[in-house]
């Protein structure tokens, strides 16, 4: 079939990868940082010039790299909302990340529609700060007039495409991006106009919705241009998974998403309900904290770093001598403890040792996830596979702990650029269907990702003995947390 590329868009930088379409081996691969500047505390900005995304773009396609490409399709960061105004001009920059400008919005938005059950009944998800729909609370209410010029909603990969495609009259998005806006639902499939509405103070025009295996369109040069969607579908994309796997990503703070044939509505708000990039559903929890548990436990035990943080937690046993630690440093999501704080148990004077606390740092921070899959598995989510993303994943530690607690076998794959492959991928699949080669319900299966495969084997016991010693202090310290349907 020939040649297709994938590029990513990410919050610091654009990555491209370009894949023979028949086996998605990578055959080139270029890469250059967004032109933005960091804030005055070193952070990334929460308003960013589009333009940026298009000057890394271009950059990063430089050198001949996009030569015999057929088709390309788009992966961005998500939550990156770009207003525009009746002539598609941004009427302000880009609101992108976590954004923490936006969490009174938030609350605002919940109380406005009735509680957070009434949003996850209309969209699947309860409004966070960084979401779309909660960031055009924040413009209608502190700039009002940027608000009011506001008629045409997008985000990162929707205008990307739309440039690519040199800004047709038509927009279009995919699933996956439009299922994190908190105004379309993936249960329906459909925009909640008086979700826009109740947030910005007025309708605005909003892109249509894509299949997984449609075109967007076709460059002037005659490029195939997919879908695109958001950065977490075409990760999962790229790493192939489907029914029956599930992936928890080691970040500061952690996720855990799965595939599932149906959207789950969940009155809690612990599961956001995300649609995939093959017409399938992505439902998505997330906790608060992952990795900042462990880099706060290297800190305190004055260990330069998390690989000897982790050597040192291989010196204990399972079950860290009875320490357990609940990882709540920052409140925690999941379960709903918002003010909270962390909790360090079972302190006795032989439990009182460096290796002991390194080990129920490692121990604490993966049940925090466990009980995130919990959530999951007790809404009926099969999972028989984890695959471990983040460079935590790669520490002893976490490996030796982590299959038992699961209860799962665990895959780590080796590091690649998953996002840009699932966006490659993507783009041989609508371009095989434009051709008439591909079903349009079927992508193309390209070779899995390299990885190292961990079973629990003779440990499930112990595994299941120290997440035991865990939940027993968690429900101590916080009763009830976790409460109805998903309970762990």
């Amino acid at each position: 079939m020939g040649i297709v590329a994938g590029l990513d868009s990410s919050p610091d930088f654009t990555r491209i990868v370009v894949c023979d379409t028949d086996t998605g081996a990578v055959l080139r691969q270029g890469y250059a940082p967004h032109p933005v500047e960091a804030t005055e505390s070193g952070g990334r900005p929460s308003d960013v010039d589009p333009q940026a995304w298009l000057l890394s773009l271009g950059e990063a396609a430089g050198g001949g790299l996009l030569e015999g490409v057929q088709a390309i399709g788009v992966s961005a960061q998500q939550n990156a909302l770009v207003p525009l105004d009746v002539q598609g001009n941004t009427v302000r920059p880009a609101l992108v990340g976590g954004d923490k400008r936006a969490q009174v919005a938030a609350a605002d938005l919940v109380d406005a529609l009735g509680g957070r059950e009434a949003w996850a009944q209309a969209v699947g998800s309860v409004p966070q700060a960084a979401q779309p729909v909660t960031k055009l609370r924040w413009l209608s209410r502190t700039e009002p007039e940027a608000a009011r010029r506001t008629a045409l909603l997008m985000q990162a990969h929707d205008w990307l495409v739309w440039q690519l495609l040199g800004r047709p009259a038509r927009r279009t998005t995919d699933r996956g991006g439009a299922s994190g806006t908190g105004y379309w639902s993936a249960a329906t499939g459909a925009y909640r106009p008086d979700l826009v509405e109740l947030a910005l103070g007025h309708q605005a025009s909003l892109p249509d919705v894509l299949g997984p295996a449609e075109a967007a369109g076709t460059t002037p040069e005659g490029l195939l241009i997919s879908a695109g969607t958001g950065e977490t579908m075409a990760a999962a994309f790229g790493l192939g998974i489907g029914l029956g796997d599930a992936v928890v990503s080691l970040g500061a703070s952690g996720s855990v998403m799965a595939v599932h044939p149906e959207a789950l509505v969940d009155s809690s708000g612990m599961i956001t309900s995300l649609a995939d990039a093959t017409g399938m559903h992505l439902p998505v929890v997330t906790t608060l904290n992952a990795v900042r548990a462990l880099r706060g436990t290297a800190e305190l035990l004055g260990v330069p770093d998390l690989e000897g943080l982790s050597d040192l937690a291989m010196k204990s046993t399972p079950g860290s001598h009875g320490l357990v630690l609940l990882p709540y440093l920052e409140g925690e999501r999941t379960p709903n403890l918002p003010h909270t704080a962390g909790t360090l148990a079972g302190l006795r004077r032989e439990s009182m040792r460096p290796e002991h606390l390194a080990r129920a740092s490692f121990e604490g921070m993966l049940c925090g996830l466990a009980d995130a899959l919990d959530v999951l598995r007790g809404r009926g989510v099969d999972v028989r596979r984890i695959f471990l993303l983040g460079p935590a994943a790669e520490l002893p530690a976490v490996q030796a702990v982590a299959p038992a607690l699961f209860g799962a076998q665990v895959v780590v794959p080796q590091p690649a650029d998953y996002a840009a492959l699932g966006a490659a991928r993507q783009a041989a699949w609508a371009l095989g269907v434009s051709q008439g080669a591909l079903d349009p319900r079927t992508p193309p299966m390209w070779q899995g990702p390299v990885a190292q495969v961990l079973e629990p084997g003779e440990e499930l016991a112990v595994g299941q003995a120290v997440r035991q010693q865990y939940v027993s202090v968690r429900e101590q310290t916080h009763p009830g947390a976790f409460r109805g349907p998903g309970a762990p």
